[in-house]
């Protein structure tokens, strides 16, 4: 089936009429609300997966073959025509996919983690919304619908965070989210400006072609404009300094954490830089400032959320900050240069991080809390949860041949290979957080899976099939995804690359180091939490070896500049802003206030006392002299009236005298 207007079109809006049919009749629906969403998101997945064939089929039989576009209407603004359209590529078939059939799988989860819940259709609703927004970005062809679509996501998830919003966690963690992201945003709204005013344009095709034949002060521009645009990458995909806001959004329900951090959200920042991928290498693969800010960000990320990991008690929270991490990696490798290789660990990852949210939520389904350190023994509770729980760790950890190894390994090697400045540091890094990868998901199947149940007032059972089915067919993918990408036979690479990006063949030594890493994180996480697991919530084994250190993790470094708790940067942040806002106070009162009532006073008297001149000597003048004038006449003729009959007799004769004289004169001229 080929992706035309009409296809592109029901598969992102068959989600969007879920959200409608139960915004308008969830009340009517009630509990069958879910059977609207899962019959419509079916449908767009059934479509993403015929377009996803279509697209292999011509991909295979023509290698210059790049996709589908279209325009779906336009909106005439003065001279320019802004273009409303799609495209279907390679990329974005992958993504439709991953979108549509994970989505639908955590609705289908949500079914029995949601039961009974009040709100249970506009949840479904929500969730939908979600999911639309996310297709139109994955579809969309030009920078205002990436826009529209990246301002719909980050709405969705604000919903969804704070779905509980009558717990103040979860409303603070969905003001956080919203808040945060759009600091990226900011930043993401300036490199399109910056763009247009640049290029022009707005397409994506358009925007490619004009780089390509730019000269050097426009690539120049056009270069930090993509950095602009990386902001919102920062933002959306949670990497340092913007990464706070994600372990916070675990106060959302867990199938909402799930989408969020596979197939969504996150997702989106690490989709944009891969499309926007020819802005970001228009100066090349060596000393490129774009790819090498992207490259840095993304490993030093990496780092700091996997040492944040280890020390975490929260299950959600420990697959939050490794989620940021696995971002990390994604963006380091596509500053690297390692474009498939970047965008192979996006997709993989998407389904053992669903994995194992789903598989976290089964957990607190079961326990009803999220505290590891109560948890303990639960593999002989719940064994289709363990089972697939530990397939996930293994494919996030990178062991072979689970997903995540194919698409870790192959982001380190192109870091080994990379002529980008601190390309080697970058590998070390990698490695050292594929160390740490691994030590604390073995630390959490330790403190969740083994041992004795620390909570003796729960009663784990295992969770309905609802629940399980989606574990296990997430668990299969989790497993078979990476073959897709075997070096050698890198079918991935095959439909997705950037022909420009430094191609590098199969590396037996980062392979290697990886896979030693992972290993040796798992034998210490062992030796710590397995073959001897706590036997109370007090204890804590990797405490007693860091010392001091473990609480500063355990603490996020004391970086969460949002966080106003005291010992956090965010406590001296929102001093520093109090202080700024009496500082500010203090200077509107008594300097702009003072500045504008001394104009105002000053006014005020200039005026007033012009008015009381011209009202004394110019308005009350003309009024005296007009009086003075009166007067004086009255004066002169009142001495006229004397009463005597003589004297108006002779006013009379000479008024006659004066009329006949004037006759006489009028006649003689």
């Amino acid at each position: 089936m080929e992706a035309t207007p009409m296809v592109a079109a029901i598969i992102m809006l068959a989600p969007f009429g879920a959200y409608l049919v139960n915004v308008f009749f969830g009340g009517w629906l009630k509990e069958r609300a879910h059977w609207v969403s899962l019959t419509l998101v079916g449908i767009s997945a059934m479509l993403s997966l015929m377009v996803f064939g279509t697209t292999v089929v011509r991909s295979l039989s023509d290698p210059h073959f790049h996709g589908w576009h279209g325009t779906w209407f336009t909106i005439p603004i003065g001279t320019y025509i802004l273009k409303f359209g799609y495209q279907v590529d390679q990329l974005t078939a992958f993504m439709l996919v991953v979108v549509t059939f994970i989505g639908w799988f955590i609705q289908l989860y949500s079914v029995g983690y949601m039961h009974g819940d009040p709100r249970y259709s506009r949840y479904f609703a929500f969730l939908s919304l979600f999911k639309a927004s996310m297709l139109l970005l994955v579809l969309t062809d030009d920078l205002v619908g990436l826009y529209a679509a990246w301002e719909l996501v980050g709405l969705c998830s604000y919903l969804l965070i704070g779905f509980w919003f009558e717990k103040p966690e979860a409303a603070r963690a969905a003001k956080k989210a919203f808040i945060v992201t759009r600091v990226g945003d900011a930043g993401f709204a300036i490199g399109i400006f910056l763009t247009f005013a640049v290029a022009g344009v707005l397409g994506f095709s358009e925007i490619f072609n004009f780089a390509e034949k730019a000269n050097p002060q426009a690539k120049q521009l056009l270069t930090i404009a993509a950095l602009f645009l990386f902001c919102g990458a920062i933002g959306k995909s949670a990497q340092f300094p913007l990464h706070i806001w994600l372990p916070d959004a675990m106060e959302g329900p867990t199938p909402v954490s799930a989408l969020i951090h596979a197939a969504t959200m996150v997702a989106a920042g690490v989709y944009m830089v891969g499309r926007l991928y020819p802005l970001f290498a228009l100066q090349g693969f060596e000393h490129n400032p774009a790819l090498t800010v992207v490259a840095w960000i993304g490993g030093f990320t990496a780092f700091l959320a996997a040492t944040i990991a280890v020390a975490q008690d929260d299950i959600k929270r420990v697959l939050a900050y490794s989620t940021i991490s696995q971002l990390g990696y994604m963006l380091m490798g596509l500053g690297v240069g390692g474009f498939t290789a970047g965008l192979f660990h996006l997709v993989t990852h998407a389904f053992f991080k669903a994995l194992l949210f789903l598989g976290s939520g089964s957990v607190i389904h079961a326990v009803h809390h999220n505290d590891m350190k109560r948890m303990g023994g639960l593999k002989d509770y719940m064994p289709v949860t363990f089972i697939t729980y530990l397939i996930g760790m293994a494919a996030l950890a990178g062991i072979p041949p689970f997903a995540g190894f194919w698409s870790k390994d192959e982001i380190l090697a192109a870091a080994f290979h990379s002529h980008i400045p601190g390309a080697k540091a970058l590998f070390a890094l990698g490695l050292v957080t594929a160390f740490l990868t691994a030590f604390y998901m073995t630390r959490q199947i330790g403190l969740v899976f083994f041992g004795k149940l620390r909570d003796h007032h729960a009663h784990p059972h295992e969770s309905p099939p609802v629940m399980t089915i989606p574990l296990v067919v997430l668990a299969f993918f989790s497993t078979t995804a990476g073959f897709i990408g075997i070096p050698g036979a890198n079918f991935f690479e095959q439909l997705v690359h950037f022909e420009a990006a430094p191609h590098h063949s199969f590396n037996p030594l980062a392979m290697s180091l990886s896979v030693i890493a992972a290993f040796l994180g798992i034998f210490a996480g062992y030796n710590l939490y397995i073959a001897n697991p706590i036997r109370s919530p007090d204890e804590e084994p990797l405490k007693a070896k860091l010392g001091s250190l473990y609480d500063l993790l355990a603490n996020r470094w004391r970086i969460d500049w949002y966080d106003p708790t005291p010992g956090q940067l965010g406590y001296f942040v929102s001093r520093a802003f109090i202080w700024f806002a009496i500082m500010w106070r203090w200077f509107d009162l008594h300097v702009i206030d003072g500045i504008v009532n001394a104009i105002g006073y000053a006014t005020a008297f200039i005026f007033a006392t012009a008015y009381r001149w011209f009202d004394l000597y110019i308005v009350d003048g003309a009024v005296n002299f007009i009086g003075w004038f009166t007067k004086l006449i009255g004066n002169i003729t009142r001495r006229i009236q004397t009463g005597l009959v003589q004297h108006y007799m002779f006013l009379v004769v000479v008024g006659l005298v004066v009329i006949a004289l004037w006759a006489i004169l009028q006649q003689l001229r």
